[in-house]
């Protein structure tokens, strides 16, 4: 299944979480990303209904494989744009931010030759 950038940013979002902590909720996430309890909570719904995201009985969010994999993809384009950005002189938060946008427009081929063109 496709997401749309929103879904992709929850899923990134959950991602930087559990790099931080190994409990993670939705009202985490919400708080995070400054969306309301019932956005967060009808993207979770269909995070879980598309296989990403798992909940266990105390309400706490774990990602699937197919949802880690995904999550990783987009946090290492978020990483990767935004070092590219730096290197062409944009301040880090600039570049953080329209790395942000980019991040989920991108085609893989071009991503990859930015990729290669910063490890040179």
């Amino acid at each position: 299944m496709h997401l749309q950038e929103s879904g992709e940013m929850y899923l990134e979002t959950i991602y930087v979480l559990l790099q931080k902590s190994s409990a993670v909720r939705s009202i985490d996430v919400g708080e995070y990303m400054g969306f309301s309890k019932p956005s967060v909570s009808r993207a979770m719904g269909l995070l879980k209904k598309a296989g990403y995201v798992e909940t266990d009985e105390s309400g706490y969010l774990s990602l699937t494989k197919e949802g880690k994999e995904l999550a990783e993809k987009i946090y290492e384009r978020h990483t990767v744009l935004t070092q590219f950005l730096v290197k062409l002189g944009v301040s880090e938060t600039v570049a953080s931010e329209d790395a942000c946008k980019m991040e989920h427009h991108m085609s893989d081929e071009t991503f990859e030759a930015m990729k290669r063109f910063i490890q040179k």
